[in-house]
C-alpha cells in the first residue's frame, strides 16, 4: 500500500507532464505609430481567437523614435510606419526585408478643437494662440502638419508667435485639444474619431502635404520567423482591412 502511494503522485506527475503545452507561447514583437494603437490591439485580439498560440507585444510611440530603436537593436519582428520616409530609413539600414515592404492603410489630416464658427480653414488658425502638432522630428503628424503650414503662408508667423506646442506623438495632440489645453490640434481624421470634447473643424486639403501612407515590413529578424510571417500576413489580409476602414483608415491605393 505504501508503495502505491508514493507511486500515485509520481504518476499523476507524469500525466500532468504529458498533458502540458510542449512550449510557451511564441512572442512576436510590432512597433507601430500611436495613430494605430486602437485599431492593432483590436486586430491582436482577432488573432489571438484564430487559436494562434502567440503572445503579441507591441511598441506604439512616434514613426521616427520606433524606427531608431529598431536600428539600435531594439527587439522587433515587424515595422509599420506613418509615413516613408522611417520605413525607407530602416530599409536604407538593413534592418528590413524589402521583399515585405507594401502600404497597408492611408490616413487624413485634419483640424480638431472646440466647436468655433470663425475656424472652417487653414488660414484661420492664425487667430488661435495655442496650436499642438506632434515634434516634426520624430512624428510625421508634425511633418504633415508643417509642409500643410508652409504651403499655406502661415507656419513662420505660428513660430515666430510662439504659437505652436510641441506633443510627443499624435494621440498627445488630440488630448491637448480635447481637454482645452490647447486651442486645436492637427491630427489624422482617425484620431479625431476618438475625441470626446474636441471637434473635426476642417479637413487638411491634400495638395498642401504628402499623401498619408502607413508601409508595413518585416524586420530582418522577423521573415526568419514563421510566427511572425504568419500575423504580417494576415495584418495585410481582407479581414484586417475590414477592421482598419472600420476605425477610419482607407485602403491603400
Amino acid at each position: 500500500m505504501k508503495f502505491l502511494q508514493i507511486l500515485t503522485p509520481f504518476f499523476a506527475c507524469c500525466l500532468l507532464l504529458a498533458t502540458a503545452p510542449s512550449h510557451a507561447a511564441e512572442t512576436i514583437n510590432i512597433s507601430v505609430p500611436a495613430s494605430m494603437t486602437d485599431v492593432v490591439k483590436d486586430l491582436a485580439e482577432r488573432y489571438k481567437v484564430t487559436g494562434k498560440e502567440v503572445a503579441i507585444v507591441p511598441n506604439f510611440g512616434p514613426s521616427g523614435t520606433l524606427a531608431k530603436q529598431i536600428d539600435e537593436g531594439a527587439p522587433a519582428d515587424l515595422f509599420i510606419s506613418a509615413n516613408q520616409k522611417w520605413m525607407t530609413y530602416l530599409r536604407d539600414a538593413k534592418k528590413i526585408e524589402p521583399k515585405s515592404e507594401k502600404i497597408l492603410a492611408i490616413n487624413t489630416l485634419v483640424f480638431v478643437g472646440a466647436k468655433n464658427p470663425a475656424v472652417t480653414k487653414l488660414a484661420d488658425i492664425a487667430d488661435l494662440k495655442r496650436i499642438a502638432i506632434g515634434s516634426p522630428k520624430s512624428v510625421p503628424a508634425g511633418e504633415y502638419a508643417v509642409q500643410a503650414m508652409e504651403k499655406a503662408g502661415i507656419y513662420k508667423q505660428l513660430e515666430q508667435g510662439q504659437k505652436l506646442v510641441m506633443a510627443k506623438d499624435v494621440r498627445q495632440s488630440l488630448i491637448y485639444a480635447d481637454r482645452g489645453e490647447a486651442d486645436g490640434a492637427f491630427v489624422y481624421k482617425t484620431d479625431a474619431l476618438l475625441a470626446t470634447q474636441a471637434v473635426m473643424l476642417f479637413e487638411v486639403p491634400q495638395d498642401l502635404y504628402d499623401r498619408v501612407t502607413y508601409p508595413i515590413a518585416l524586420t530582418v529578424d522577423g521573415a526568419k520567423r514563421a510566427e511572425a510571417k504568419a500575423f504580417y500576413d494576415f495584418l495585410t489580409g481582407p479581414e484586417a482591412l475590414q477592421v482598419f476602414l472600420k476605425y477610419g483608415f482607407s485602403a491603400p491605393k
